[in-house]
């Protein structure tokens, strides 16, 4: 019985804990202002830096026209590639990595920080793949 116990209690602690993430992510989102959909997105998007924050596999195998690839788990080592006087636009596969990147850019001094709602997943707009020759 005690071990059933205890992995009910492990099953609830982890379900707390990411279903916990997952509200803070989307209050700071809410503070941040800064969530885009579609239409949004395409329509002011070029006047910004876009930037795809997935991996470059999967920023090869299809990305939104324009961006560059700077992927979340090295945006600290190349933030200084992005200008802090233009706006920055954010995506990737769903939201939250995005609202991550902006709170960790609003840190640094950028302002004006942008995301796409619904992720690439749900993109309409025009793509581009990288050919590898």
């Amino acid at each position: 019985m005690s071990f059933w116990i205890t992995l009910l209690l492990v099953i609830v602690i982890f379900l707390a804990y990411y279903g916990g993430s997952w509200l803070y992510y989307r209050f700071r989102a809410k503070q941040l202002g800064g969530e885009l959909d579609n239409a949004q997105f395409e329509s002011t998007m070029r006047k910004a830096q876009l930037v795809d924050l997935r991996e470059k596999k999967y920023f090869d195998s299809g990305h939104i026209l324009g961006a560059r690839n700077l992927p979340y788990t090295q945006l600290k080592m190349w933030v200084s590639k992005l200008r802090k006087d233009l706006p920055v636009y954010l995506y990737e596969q769903g939201a939250t990595l995005s609202i991550r990147a902006a709170l960790k850019l609003k840190k640094l001094g950028f302002q004006n920080i942008k995301w796409l709602k619904s992720g690439f997943n749900e993109w309409e707009g025009k793509t581009k793949k990288t050919t590898k020759l």
